[in-house]
């Protein structure tokens, strides 16, 4: 299958396989979150303490399966491997210009 993602998801993608905090970071609006299955992290702060532990911190990679975008909010389906959690995730994210205002993430099972 072949799909394309857009920036700045792409951009994020690279940065979290790379385990690169500061791109992982910098990928956020100042008031995004992140909204890990009802848990939600606002603001660079929350979002760092939580990936410490659970997300770049884990040493997580995406690999990302398929990708569908409309209008600013693009759904990607990854298989997630990490030393928190692994298996398939749904990542929804919605892009505010080349920033990403959230992330939200579900279990990726069909």
């Amino acid at each position: 299958m072949t799909f394309t993602l857009p920036e700045p998801i792409a951009a994020f993608v690279e940065g979290v396989n790379r385990h690169d905090e500061s791109a992982f970071l910098d990928a956020f609006t100042p008031d995004g979150f992140v909204d890990d299955w009802g848990r939600i992290f606002t603001g660079r702060d929350a979002i760092k303490s939580w990936s410490d532990k659970e997300f770049i911190g884990a040493r997580g990679t995406m690999t990302v399966t398929t990708a569908t975008t409309s209008a600013a909010t693009t759904e990607v389906l990854a298989d997630w491997r990490s030393n928190w959690a692994n298996g398939p995730s749904a990542f929804a994210f919605v892009t505010d210009g080349d920033k990403i205002a959230s992330m939200t993430i579900r279990d990726g099972h069909a």
